[in-house]
């Protein structure tokens, strides 16, 4: 059995209470994951209270096993009367439905021994008060960096923490305490000639002692606005193309998805029986490092049990190898690399270059801020979304540019991929800095 210090057994006893129910049932094995959480959240709105939030979930799930039948269910209700109801649903949507060879749990050799501490229990102690306080400093801020902020969708501060226990019939018992906390504000600027744009900036980390001052979020939020004041449309053309780093975060996702066990074994993926291909130049570096302190995508074990652990997803360029859960690695012929329920921390190794070095590199081409619709076929890999951003010549921004549409392939993507800044953003699971792409067809009026 695995526990960690600080545990809530309230929560380890109801799994193992819903575990040992399950068995009573003749199921073969089971899961359960279980939790609590708490939180706060306030937003306001050109300094009015707009909505004031007091959360308080919990939830228990259990996945049973009768040999390779399985069934789930869920519950709000932590009575016995419920949980009881819950197995017993569970277990009669397992014994109607079809058999599934690879159905079952994480195999043992694979699952977490030592659950190290990553230090992302943090809670805050913050009262409503204090919530509507910040949130107005941060949108006060926020209308006074510029005057041609006249509007505002507002700003909010939240706050939440929570345990989640995760229990098998075979014995793996692990425990998370995390924590949660933001900033944000969305702001609306006026040109003076009829023309309006909208933006916003945001914090979120673990620790509330790491969020920056509510005003810097604020000011931003009016820059990011401002800036985008005069927008135009440009002509069709082949160009450089700068993702800003939390736009150039999708474009990891995207990998990600195409490397994840169902796009594999649905045969959906344009990255099919790509391990040990070249996708990108040969300097580029992917990495999972799971065990960051305080970091927001940190995990000890992934949504199985499975034990966490560094590792590289390219070197050299070559991707080494795919994203999975122990059913897709099953049903591949391969073994779990600890990705049920995602990535953990996946970052690009970054370059040298600034945002600004960036720019002076691409000399001529278009700066994204902002991506718009979803216009990705995962089967081919073609690329083609909305975006808006800054038109740049000789490294520097000369103007707004909005209601265009950038378009290629993503393995062309990829492998042009020129440069990856040192401005990271590590806001999310995935981190990365700004991304230079060699060339993209971008449609304007």
């Amino acid at each position: 059995m695995i526990t960690t210090a600080k545990t809530t057994p309230s929560l380890e006893d109801l799994a193992a209470q819903a575990l040992d129910l399950a068995r009573r049932q003749g199921a073969s094995a089971a899961e359960v994951n279980t939790g609590l959480g708490a939180g706060l959240s306030v937003t306001v709105r050109k300094g009015e209270v707009e909505t004031v939030e007091h959360h308080r979930d919990k939830s228990l799930s259990i996945t049973v096993f009768f040999g390779e039948r399985s069934g789930s269910a869920s519950t709000a209700d932590f009575r016995a009367q419920a949980l009881s109801e819950a197995v017993m649903a569970a277990c009669a949507i397992a014994r109607h439905t079809a058999a599934d060879p690879y159905n079952g749990l994480a195999d043992p050799a694979h699952l977490a021994r030592d659950i190290p501490d990553l230090d992302l229990y943090h809670p805050w102690s913050l009262s409503m008060e204090e919530a509507i306080d910040l949130a107005r400093r941060c949108e006060d801020a926020a209308f006074a960096a510029d005057p041609r902020i006249r509007n505002s969708e507002g700003a909010s501060v939240t706050t939440h923490d929570g345990t989640d226990v995760y229990a098998t019939s075979d014995g793996f018992l692990g425990t998370v305490r995390a924590s949660r906390h933001g900033i944000s504000c969305a702001v609306l600027g006026e040109d003076g000639h009829g023309g309006m744009q909208r933006d916003y900036d945001y914090a979120s980390v673990r620790d509330p002692r790491d969020l920056p001052p509510a005003e810097d979020i604020g000011r931003r939020a009016a820059r990011r606005t401002v800036r985008r004041l005069g927008g135009r449309q440009i002509k069709t053309c082949q160009v450089p193309v700068l993702y800003e780093a939390q736009v150039a975060r999708s474009l990891v996702s995207h990998l990600v998805s195409a490397i994840s066990g169902p796009s594999l074994y649905r045969r959906s993926s344009f990255l099919l029986d790509s391990v040990d291909t070249a996708l990108f130049p040969a300097w580029v570096h992917l990495y999972e490092e799971p065990h960051r302190k305080k970091a927001m995508g940190s995990a000890p074990f992934d949504g199985e049990g499975v034990e966490t652990r560094y590792r590289d997803l390219v070197t050299g360029g070559i991707l080494r190898r795919y994203c999975l859960d122990s059913y897709s690695a099953r049903k591949l012929g391969l073994t779990t690399t600890a990705n049920a329920g995602g990535v953990h921390n996946l970052t690009v190794a970054s370059g040298p270059e600034d945002l600004a070095g960036l720019l002076r590199q691409m000399g001529r081409g278009l700066f994204v801020t902002e991506l718009i619709g979803f216009g990705i076929n995962t089967v081919t890999g073609d690329y083609s979304r909305g975006a808006a951003g800054f038109w740049v010549e000789g490294g520097e921004i000369v103007h707004p540019v909005e209601e265009i549409t950038i378009a290629s392939n993503l393995r062309d993507m990829y492998k042009g991929l020129v440069a990856v800044g040192r401005d990271v953003d590590t806001r999310h699971n995935v981190c990365t800095g700004s991304w230079l792409l060699e060339r993209m067809t971008v449609a304007g009026g």
